[in-house]
Protein backbone atom coordinates (compact mmCIF):
# COMPACT_ATOMS: atom_id res chain seq x y z
CA UNK A 1 0.00 0.00 0.00
CA UNK A 2 1.49 3.30 -1.07
CA UNK A 3 1.21 5.91 1.67
CA UNK A 4 2.14 9.46 0.75
CA UNK A 5 4.28 11.05 3.43
CA UNK A 6 5.00 14.64 4.27
CA UNK A 7 2.74 17.67 4.21
CA UNK A 8 0.60 18.28 1.12
CA UNK A 9 1.53 21.28 -0.99
CA UNK A 10 -0.19 24.58 -0.26
CA UNK A 11 -3.61 24.65 -1.87
CA UNK A 12 -2.91 27.89 -3.68
CA UNK A 13 0.11 26.31 -5.36
CA UNK A 14 -1.95 23.58 -7.00
CA UNK A 15 -2.86 24.53 -10.54
CA UNK A 16 -5.25 21.74 -11.42
CA UNK A 17 -8.09 20.80 -9.07
CA UNK A 18 -8.71 17.14 -8.35
CA UNK A 19 -12.47 17.68 -8.71
CA UNK A 20 -13.80 20.26 -11.18
CA UNK A 21 -17.55 20.89 -11.22
CA UNK A 22 -19.08 23.32 -13.71
CA UNK A 23 -22.74 24.25 -14.12
CA UNK A 24 -23.97 21.07 -12.45
CA UNK A 25 -27.69 20.33 -12.32
CA UNK A 26 -29.47 17.34 -10.83
CA UNK A 27 -33.20 16.75 -10.80
CA UNK A 28 -35.54 13.81 -10.27
CA UNK A 29 -39.03 13.07 -11.47
CA UNK A 30 -41.85 12.45 -8.99
CA UNK A 31 -44.74 11.42 -11.14
CA UNK A 32 -45.26 14.25 -13.60
CA UNK A 33 -43.26 16.77 -11.54
CA UNK A 34 -39.54 17.47 -11.92
CA UNK A 35 -37.85 18.17 -8.59
CA UNK A 36 -34.60 20.14 -8.72
CA UNK A 37 -31.91 19.07 -6.23
CA UNK A 38 -28.80 20.88 -7.53
CA UNK A 39 -28.89 24.01 -9.68
CA UNK A 40 -25.99 25.54 -11.63
CA UNK A 41 -23.40 24.47 -9.08
CA UNK A 42 -19.70 25.10 -9.78
CA UNK A 43 -16.96 24.06 -7.37
CA UNK A 44 -13.29 23.07 -7.38
CA UNK A 45 -11.76 20.68 -4.86
CA UNK A 46 -7.98 20.70 -4.69
CA UNK A 47 -5.70 17.72 -4.29
CA UNK A 48 -4.87 17.26 -0.65
CA UNK A 49 -7.87 19.25 0.52
CA UNK A 50 -10.16 18.43 3.44
CA UNK A 51 -13.54 19.88 2.46
CA UNK A 52 -16.71 19.86 4.55
CA UNK A 53 -20.13 20.11 2.88
CA UNK A 54 -22.75 21.61 5.17
CA UNK A 55 -26.38 22.65 4.81
CA UNK A 56 -29.87 21.78 6.01
CA UNK A 57 -31.59 18.52 5.12
CA UNK A 58 -32.62 18.57 1.49
CA UNK A 59 -29.94 21.07 0.47
CA UNK A 60 -28.27 18.58 -1.90
CA UNK A 61 -25.18 17.60 0.14
CA UNK A 62 -25.53 13.83 -0.18
CA UNK A 63 -26.65 14.15 -3.79
CA UNK A 64 -23.47 16.06 -4.59
CA UNK A 65 -21.38 13.44 -2.77
CA UNK A 66 -23.05 10.66 -4.79
CA UNK A 67 -22.35 12.50 -8.04
CA UNK A 68 -18.69 12.95 -7.15
CA UNK A 69 -18.55 9.24 -6.33
CA UNK A 70 -20.07 8.28 -9.66
CA UNK A 71 -22.97 6.60 -7.87
CA UNK A 72 -25.37 8.88 -9.74
CA UNK A 73 -25.15 10.97 -12.90
CA UNK A 74 -25.94 14.67 -13.28
CA UNK A 75 -28.90 15.88 -15.30
CA UNK A 76 -26.49 18.23 -17.04
CA UNK A 77 -23.21 20.00 -16.45
CA UNK A 78 -19.60 18.88 -16.16
CA UNK A 79 -17.98 16.84 -13.39
CA UNK A 80 -14.31 16.03 -13.92
CA UNK A 81 -12.10 14.10 -11.52
CA UNK A 82 -8.36 13.94 -12.10
CA UNK A 83 -8.99 15.49 -15.52
CA UNK A 84 -11.53 12.86 -16.62
CA UNK A 85 -15.18 13.58 -17.34
CA UNK A 86 -17.28 11.05 -15.41
CA UNK A 87 -20.07 11.24 -18.01
CA UNK A 88 -17.70 9.64 -20.55
CA UNK A 89 -17.45 6.41 -18.55
CA UNK A 90 -19.63 3.41 -19.34
CA UNK A 91 -21.23 1.79 -16.30
CA UNK A 92 -18.63 -1.05 -16.15
CA UNK A 93 -15.80 1.49 -16.51
CA UNK A 94 -17.34 3.62 -13.79
CA UNK A 95 -17.63 0.61 -11.47
CA UNK A 96 -13.93 -0.24 -11.94
CA UNK A 97 -12.84 3.38 -11.57
CA UNK A 98 -14.90 3.85 -8.40
CA UNK A 99 -13.53 0.68 -6.80
CA UNK A 100 -9.93 1.67 -7.47
CA UNK A 101 -9.98 5.44 -7.06
CA UNK A 102 -12.64 6.35 -4.47
CA UNK A 103 -12.82 5.41 -0.80
CA UNK A 104 -16.08 5.58 1.17
CA UNK A 105 -16.77 6.18 4.87
CA UNK A 106 -20.40 5.94 6.00
CA UNK A 107 -22.27 6.93 9.13
CA UNK A 108 -23.11 3.33 10.08
CA UNK A 109 -19.73 1.77 9.15
CA UNK A 110 -21.23 -0.89 6.81
CA UNK A 111 -18.99 -3.61 8.22
CA UNK A 112 -19.88 -7.29 7.82
CA UNK A 113 -20.39 -8.70 11.35
CA UNK A 114 -19.03 -12.20 10.67
CA UNK A 115 -15.76 -10.93 9.16
CA UNK A 116 -12.67 -9.78 11.03
CA UNK A 117 -11.36 -6.25 10.78
CA UNK A 118 -8.77 -7.39 8.26
CA UNK A 119 -11.35 -9.25 6.17
CA UNK A 120 -13.64 -6.20 6.14
CA UNK A 121 -10.79 -3.99 4.94
CA UNK A 122 -9.96 -6.56 2.25
CA UNK A 123 -13.38 -6.35 0.57
CA UNK A 124 -12.50 -3.62 -2.00
CA UNK A 125 -9.43 -5.65 -3.02
CA UNK A 126 -11.27 -8.88 -3.79
CA UNK A 127 -11.92 -7.82 -7.39
CA UNK A 128 -8.40 -6.43 -7.83
CA UNK A 129 -5.38 -8.10 -9.41
CA UNK A 130 -3.58 -8.39 -6.09
CA UNK A 131 -2.63 -11.83 -4.83
CA UNK A 132 -3.63 -13.04 -1.38
CA UNK A 133 -0.33 -12.12 0.32
CA UNK A 134 -0.30 -8.62 -1.16
CA UNK A 135 -3.93 -8.06 -0.19
CA UNK A 136 -3.13 -9.02 3.39
CA UNK A 137 -0.06 -6.77 3.45
CA UNK A 138 -2.11 -3.80 2.21
CA UNK A 139 -4.89 -4.47 4.73
CA UNK A 140 -2.46 -4.78 7.63
CA UNK A 141 -0.76 -1.54 6.55
CA UNK A 142 -4.10 0.28 6.35
CA UNK A 143 -5.14 -0.94 9.80
CA UNK A 144 -1.80 0.08 11.27
CA UNK A 145 -2.24 3.57 9.80
CA UNK A 146 -5.54 3.98 11.67
CA UNK A 147 -4.08 2.58 14.90
CA UNK A 148 -5.64 -0.90 14.75
CA UNK A 149 -2.66 -3.06 13.92
CA UNK A 150 -3.38 -5.00 17.12
CA UNK A 151 -7.03 -5.65 16.20
CA UNK A 152 -6.65 -7.45 12.86
CA UNK A 153 -8.63 -10.54 13.84
CA UNK A 154 -11.35 -8.84 15.89
CA UNK A 155 -14.89 -8.82 14.52
CA UNK A 156 -16.99 -5.63 14.55
CA UNK A 157 -18.94 -6.75 17.61
CA UNK A 158 -15.67 -6.90 19.55
CA UNK A 159 -14.77 -3.31 18.67
CA UNK A 160 -16.02 0.03 19.96
CA UNK A 161 -17.94 2.36 17.67
CA UNK A 162 -14.85 4.49 17.17
CA UNK A 163 -12.75 1.42 16.35
CA UNK A 164 -15.37 0.23 13.87
CA UNK A 165 -15.25 3.59 12.10
CA UNK A 166 -11.45 3.33 12.03
CA UNK A 167 -11.83 -0.03 10.27
CA UNK A 168 -14.14 1.69 7.78
CA UNK A 169 -11.50 4.39 7.21
CA UNK A 170 -8.84 1.71 6.70
CA UNK A 171 -11.14 0.05 4.13
CA UNK A 172 -11.50 3.42 2.38
CA UNK A 173 -7.72 3.85 2.24
CA UNK A 174 -6.65 0.34 1.26
CA UNK A 175 -6.71 1.01 -2.50
CA UNK A 176 -4.75 4.27 -2.09
CA UNK A 177 -7.67 6.22 -3.62
CA UNK A 178 -7.66 9.62 -5.27
CA UNK A 179 -10.16 10.84 -2.71
CA UNK A 180 -12.16 9.66 0.29
CA UNK A 181 -15.85 10.56 0.55
CA UNK A 182 -17.31 10.58 4.04
CA UNK A 183 -21.07 10.87 4.62
CA UNK A 184 -21.77 11.91 8.25
CA UNK A 185 -18.81 9.81 9.49
CA UNK A 186 -19.35 10.80 13.15
CA UNK A 187 -23.16 10.75 13.14
CA UNK A 188 -23.37 7.45 15.06
CA UNK A 189 -20.53 8.13 17.50
CA UNK A 190 -20.39 9.67 20.96
CA UNK A 191 -18.41 12.89 21.31
CA UNK A 192 -15.17 11.22 22.44
CA UNK A 193 -15.09 8.69 19.61
CA UNK A 194 -16.21 11.34 17.12
CA UNK A 195 -13.30 13.55 18.12
CA UNK A 196 -10.85 10.66 17.70
CA UNK A 197 -12.16 9.79 14.23
CA UNK A 198 -12.09 13.43 13.09
CA UNK A 199 -8.57 13.86 14.47
CA UNK A 200 -7.49 10.78 12.50
CA UNK A 201 -9.00 12.13 9.27
CA UNK A 202 -7.33 15.50 9.82
CA UNK A 203 -4.00 13.76 10.49
CA UNK A 204 -4.25 11.66 7.32
CA UNK A 205 -5.08 14.79 5.36
CA UNK A 206 -2.22 16.75 6.87
CA UNK A 207 0.54 14.13 6.86
CA UNK A 208 -0.37 11.82 3.96
CA UNK A 209 -2.12 14.35 1.73
CA UNK A 210 -5.32 12.28 1.57
CA UNK A 211 -8.15 14.25 -0.05
CA UNK A 212 -11.35 14.14 2.02
CA UNK A 213 -14.82 15.40 1.13
CA UNK A 214 -17.11 15.14 4.16
CA UNK A 215 -20.84 15.73 4.49
CA UNK A 216 -21.79 16.78 8.02
CA UNK A 217 -24.47 18.62 9.98
CA UNK A 218 -22.10 19.12 12.92
CA UNK A 219 -20.20 22.45 13.05
CA UNK A 220 -17.63 20.83 15.36
CA UNK A 221 -16.91 18.17 12.75
CA UNK A 222 -16.79 20.73 9.95
CA UNK A 223 -14.27 22.77 11.95
CA UNK A 224 -11.71 19.98 11.40
CA UNK A 225 -11.85 20.59 7.64
CA UNK A 226 -9.60 23.04 5.83
CA UNK A 227 -12.56 24.54 3.94
CA UNK A 228 -16.32 24.55 4.52
CA UNK A 229 -18.87 24.82 1.71
CA UNK A 230 -22.52 25.55 2.52
CA UNK A 231 -25.35 24.45 0.26
CA UNK A 232 -28.82 25.99 0.35
CA UNK A 233 -31.60 24.59 -1.83
CA UNK A 234 -29.14 23.02 -4.23
CA UNK A 235 -26.98 26.09 -4.68
CA UNK A 236 -23.60 27.13 -3.35
CA UNK A 237 -24.44 29.53 -0.53
CA UNK A 238 -21.12 30.20 1.12
CA UNK A 239 -17.58 28.86 1.41
CA UNK A 240 -14.70 29.77 3.65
Amino acid sequence: MAVRCGSPPALEAIVTALVEIRGLYKSYWRGASEVSVLSDLSLDIARGEFLALMGPSGSGKSTLLNLIAGLDRPTRGSLRIDGRELADFSEPELDRWRNRRVGFVFQFYNLIPVLSALENVEIPLLISDYGGDERRDRCEAALRIVGLGHRLDHRPGELSGGEQQRVAIARALVNDPLLVLADEPTGDLDSENAEEVLALMALLNRQAGTTFVMVTHDPRAAAKARRIVHLEKGRLADQR
